[in-house]
């Protein structure tokens, strides 16, 4: 292999150490049960009714058991009469493709063998009404108007239901700041709105997110179908930490203050500075980025606000993985990558979902680097400002979802035996 960088072919990886960072961790034991529970709620049952039909909306994120939940929802549905169905409420994603996002649901489990409720996928939607900007907000107008921005829901979940019941992760969003990130409010509107409605309120800009997530939900909330939604919040051990059926009165006041919730538990690093972050996979089951910028503080837009993470050097991520199918949607944001990272990249269902977003940062491909591991890790190490290659503090994750554990170059032993939450597991010779 050709030396791109005099003197890299005689660098070598200096020796890891396993660390485990320590986070609060609320664990809900069965979550089966709760979700039994939360239906039980007076005000969630007085919106069940013998003989309606129910659209469950399921995403495009992980969620931990979440053919479990999904499974006792459909239990708990049939046990009040209410006959349920599956619709992917994941905007583009899937490739912008019905079998695509049917097979994002079955990659997490969720199948009608599984959960006991047949799945109705589809990429059309129905406009249900309109907004415009009202200076720094948006108010409901008439479909015709000049400007109008249309709101869409997903056809099965519009002509087939009576009811639909989002089961929504609440947690910060990777692009914006503001009263609701991801959870309820936007998987009602940019999840349920299939590709066209994700595309149309993506082109109003992140910026603008803050403002126009809660006014879209709310029109989808106006049609009267959305009993309530199932909200999850996760630990930073990735498990289930609340689970919540939130009635549809109350989801504009109350996930705001889940979201408030979520963010107290998500994991970080706790390393005040990382000269080379080593990301083994991103993806779209990981973060809405591939690699969250609430863990590495680089966004579209730059660092998120109120960000308080490490100041990092640079970014290499070794590959994608497995359930992204080769949706590489943030690799722009790395600084290198290794070659079987980029020959792992689908550029057609890249393309669809970098597009979709505006986001187009996030679509750019970094230098990839030939070789092993190694050899990109230690070119990242090559190309610090002012930092010998051999001198270079390296902290490698398996992913910004996973977290508990993660390898440190032993050059910050020291630091990491002097910061609270940090704990040395012994030498590191892969996960």
């Amino acid at each position: 292999m050709a030396d791109y960088l005099p003197g890299l072919s005689d660098l070598r990886l200096p020796s890891f150490h396993r660390i485990g960072q320590r986070f609060p961790t609320p664990t809900i034991a069965d979550p089966a049960a709760v979700v039994a529970a939360e239906l039980a709620k007076p005000e969630i049952v007085a919106r069940l009714r013998p003989g309606q039909r129910a659209a469950i909306a399921v995403g495009s994120r992980g969620i931990a058991h979440l053919a479990d939940l999904v499974r006792a929802l459909v239990a708990g549905l049939r046990a009040h009469g209410v006959e349920p169905f599956i619709v992917p409420a994941m905007g583009s994603h899937g490739g912008a493709t019905a079998e695509g996002q049917r097979a994002v649901l079955t990659g997490y489990g969720v199948s009608e063998a599984t959960v006991g409720a047949p799945i109705r996928a589809s990429m059309e939607a129905e406009t249900i009404g309109a907004l415009i900007a009202n200076g720094d907000g948006y108010r409901p107008c008439a479909g015709d108007a000049p400007g109008a921005i249309p709101v869409y829901l997903d056809r099965h979940a519009w002509h087939d239901a009576d009811l639909v019941i989002p089961v929504a992760r609440v947690k910060p969003h990777t692009g914006f700041r503001g009263p609701v990130e991801s959870g309820i409010a936007k998987m009602l509107c940019i999840g349920l709105g299939k590709h066209v409605g994700c595309a149309r309120l993506h082109r109003e800009g992140y910026g603008r997110f803050a403002a126009l997530i809660p006014a879209a939900a709310a029109l989808t909330l106006a049609t009267g179908k959305v009993p309530f939604a199932l909200a999850v919040i996760e630990n930073a051990a990735e498990d289930i930490a609340l689970i919540e059926a939130v009635a549809a009165a109350a989801i504009a006041t109350r996930e705001p203050e889940l979201l408030a919730l979520a963010r107290t538990l998500m994991p970080r690093l706790l390393l005040p500075e990382i000269d080379v972050l080593v990301i083994d996979e991103i993806g779209k089951d990981l973060s809405g980025t591939g690699m969250d910028p609430n863990i590495t503080g680089r966004g579209e837009l730059g660092q998120p606000r109120g960000f308080t993470g490490p100041r990092i050097g640079r970014i290499v991520v070794l590959g994608l993985s497995t359930a992204t199918k080769g949706n590489a949607t943030g690799i722009g944001l790395a600084d290198l990558i290794t070659r079987r990272c980029a020959d792992a990249i689908d550029r057609d269902a890249t393309a669809t979902n970098v597009l979709t977003s505006g986001s187009l940062a996030g679509g750019k491909i970094p230098l990839s680097i030939p070789g092993d591991d190694a050899v990109a890790i230690l070119a990242a190490a090559s190309c610090l400002p002012g930092v010998a290659a051999h001198d270079a503090r390296i902290v490698r994750i398996r992913s910004t979802l996973q977290l508990s554990e993660i390898a440190v170059s032993a050059n910050l032993l020291p630091t990491v035996t002097a910061i609270a939450g940090l704990s040395d597991l012994g030498p590191f010779s892969g996960w």
